[in-house]
């Protein structure tokens, strides 16, 4: 069973395209259920209060451990805020698991939202974060020359939205075996 950590976000969509491409999947919380799954993603929404509700349930160590277990972690827009190096605009903690640097909602604002199509891929920016440094990581995609689709071992980043995109091929990369 993949989890979708439900505490704030994009639960739905993700959910939806997993079981788009045959796999089990379910809203995780709590931090037996988490070490219960056999992958999980970290969705999109906002990363400041998905923070605090990751305090508020002591699901840091957990996601740390899982991480660390090799399964597989896909993070997609505030899901890889949650997972960089270092995070800016403002500067915030970040659990640190991806070799690279954001930059919050560095794509726009709400109202600049869009969607692109790059390399056959279609994807969706909703205050977006820009990744400003992409250290020890296989860069996977790019929009305008810039990553925007990075994996590194386990863990795979996404700045973008794919499951609003209808987009099955990233969730399929991040949870083939």
């Amino acid at each position: 069973m993949i989890g979708v950590l439900a505490l704030q976000g994009g639960v739905t969509p993700h959910l939806r395209a997993l079981e788009a491409i045959g796999l089990a999947a379910a809203p995780v919380r709590t931090p037996e259920e988490v070490r219960r799954a056999d992958g999980l993603v970290l969705p999109g929404g906002e990363s400041g209060a998905q923070l605090r509700l990751i305090a508020r349930h002591g699901l840091e160590g957990p996601l740390r451990d899982f991480a660390a277990s090799g399964k597989p972690l896909l993070c997609t827009c505030a899901g890889l805020i949650l997972v960089a190096k270092k995070v800016t605009s403002p500067e915030q903690w970040s659990l640190g698991l991806l070799d690279v640097d954001v930059e919050r909602n560095a794509y726009g604002r709400q109202l600049e939202s869009f969607e692109a199509t790059e390399g056959g891929m279609r994807m969706v920016f909703i205050r977006a974060p820009r990744i400003t440094r992409a250290g020890a990581v296989e860069v996977l995609a790019r929009f305008h020359g810039e990553p925007v689709l990075v994996r590194q071992g386990n863990v795979v980043g996404a700045a973008f939205h794919p499951e609003l995109a209808g987009e099955t091929a990233v969730h399929a990369l991040a949870f083939s075996a």
